[in-house]
């Protein structure tokens, strides 16, 4: 009954609400920078553009773009998705309710074909598209290849994004999940564009796919060092 009663609609609304109201407490009462400076106005000249980042350090990355880009965001169907969904929406994200997989049983569980599709229409409509690089449900921090995918039949880059706050709680979760707390410092990091030729073979992908989570690795580690922290 408890079960249940976590998943009502109502409850749901109710959580997504609290927590995208807490995630602008973070955001304003942190002291923000971004790395490089400048990066905003260089990337807007790419836009859309696929913004990548790694589960449990996405709470504060709808911070990360400037108001007026239009952006969607692909989150999954579960109830900590809807969540998550509600959330989003709150600051003006469009919404792909879908999530990849590691085979393909998972991949059409989630939804993952239909939001691939959808995720390559709204790209070509011009809204940026933010999406988590890593798979449910782990391992953490390993890219899948569904983002170069995307990035390969959509023509626009991949550009892997982290924000970090000096202070947070880590949970002992999958995706080693940070809870940002208010009142403390702040960093976006953003990397380089990483674009998948439209010819890429397999080899070449699994090559991109590295590179992603690799460029990933980077700017996480980046954002934490930027607030005077180690990675996570």
């Amino acid at each position: 009954m408890i079960k249940r009663l976590g998943r009502h609609p109502w409850v749901l609304a109710g959580v997504g609400s609290a927590l995208a109201g807490y995630l602008k407490l973070v955001y304003y009462t942190n002291r923000f920078n971004v790395d490089p400076e400048g990066i905003h106005d260089e990337t807007e000249k790419e836009l859309p553009v696929i913004v990548a980042m790694w589960h449990g350090q996405h709470f504060m990355v709808p911070f990360a773009k400037p108001r007026h880009w239009p952006a969607k965001v692909m989150i999954s169907r579960s109830a900590d998705g809807e969540v998550n969904a509600i959330a989003a929406s709150k600051f003006g994200l469009g919404l792909i309710r879908a999530s990849g997989g590691r085979n393909a049983r998972q991949i059409k569980k989630r939804g993952g074909m239909r939001g691939f599709i959808e995720a390559v229409r709204a790209l070509k409509d011009g809204y940026s598209i933010a999406m988590t690089a890593d798979v449910p449900k782990g391992p953490s921090r390993k890219a899948g290849e569904g983002i170069v995918q995307l990035a390969k039949h959509s023509g626009r880059p991949i550009l892997p994004v982290a924000v970090a706050t000096s202070r947070s709680i880590e949970l002992n979760s999958w995706d080693k999940a940070s809870v940002n707390l208010p009142f403390g410092r702040g960093s976006i990091a953003v990397g380089d564009l990483i674009w998948v030729p439209s010819d890429a073979e397999e080899d070449a992908l699994e090559t991109y796919r590295r590179e992603v989570e690799g460029e990933l690795n980077a700017v996480t580690r980046r954002a934490y060092e930027l607030v005077g922290r180690s990675d996570g």
